[in-house]
């Protein structure tokens, strides 16, 4: 999962350098992932995608580049809104593939903030059960 997430977060983030995504990656297997509720899409015993659930947050969502646009990222998210009543999440404004793909399922921009590690704009989404 943690290369899964490397490479989706390389190709889906090329304004942000890629050493900071190799900075991170630690992070990602020793911290996110085992603290995060995670599920994994599997087609052919091979990982296509998985999204990360804390709490009420999207935390991650990723599809291995090679599997995007097969519907792994949608069945993932709308697997991911059945667990919950309410999800937020956050994406980069540059991500623009991402935020329309939220966007198409329902969430809806809180705000726009700077992200913390990076410095780039971001946005906080949020999607409700209730408004579907």
């Amino acid at each position: 999962m943690a290369d899964i997430w490397l490479r989706g977060s390389q190709l889906a983030h090329s304004f942000i350098p890629y050493s900071f995504w190799l900075s991170r990656i630690e992070d990602m297997k020793t911290v996110y992932l085992p603290n995060s509720e995670t599920y994994v899409s599997v087609s052919e015993s091979d990982v296509r995608g998985f999204v990360s659930l804390v709490d009420e947050h999207l935390a991650a969502l990723f599809v291995h580049p090679s599997a995007q646009g097969q519907g792994y990222g949608k069945q993932l998210l709308v697997f991911a809104q059945s667990k919950r009543q309410v999800l937020s999440l956050c994406v980069y404004t540059q991500n623009r593939r991402a935020v329309g793909f939220y966007k198409k399922s329902g969430f809806r921009v809180l705000e726009e903030r700077q992200e913390y590690h990076t410095g780039h704009p971001e946005l906080l989404m949020e999607w409700s059960a209730a408004d579907t």
